[in-house]
């Protein structure tokens, strides 16, 4: 039973490691788990079976960590859950603008301070002052630059 238990969780940490370092990576916690585990593996390795069978234990982790961490890289298991499109193009950018400044309409999302509004019946990007403006609130354009919509609410 001692040999199953000091496997057991020697195997469970370096689990936990690889899934630390290729499914969650950042979050330590699964990281710092596996360590824990797999040190407490060789602890009672150490303890249970004598100096030489706990070394035997250590090493055969470290080797187990570093052969598993190749083969998860080589074998590019890692790209299945990476985000392989980028977004390249802005929301206003391939629209015909036939907006001015003045120009009235409404915001459909609320504007922290980008969202989206309606202006005859075209929908678009924009930007407040810097302020937060609710969503279905009436707004007119302040300025356009490039393609980039400046508004405020209408009441002000």
């Amino acid at each position: 039973m001692d040999w199953i238990t000091v496997i057991g969780l020697v195997l469970f940490g370096i689990i936990l490691l690889i899934v630390e370092i290729i499914f969650v990576p950042g979050t330590t916690i699964v990281g710092i788990l596996g360590v824990l585990f797999s040190g407490y593996g060789i602890y009672l390795g150490y303890q249970n079976f004598g100096a030489t069978t706990g070394t035997i234990f250590l090493v055969s982790t470290v080797f187990l960590n570093a052969v598993a961490l190749i083969v998860a890289f080589k074998g590019k298991s890692w790209e299945r859950f990476s985000l392989k499109n980028s977004m390249t193009g802005k929301f206003n950018q391939d629209q015909d603008l036939n907006l001015k400044e003045g120009d009235v309409g409404k915001s459909i999302s609320s504007l922290k301070p980008v969202g989206k509004a309606l202006f005859d019946d075209q929908e678009v990007e924009v930007s407040s002052n810097g302020g937060y403006i609710n969503e279905n609130v009436e707004i007119e354009i302040l300025r356009i630059e490039s393609k980039k919509i400046f508004v405020q609410p209408v009441n002000q």
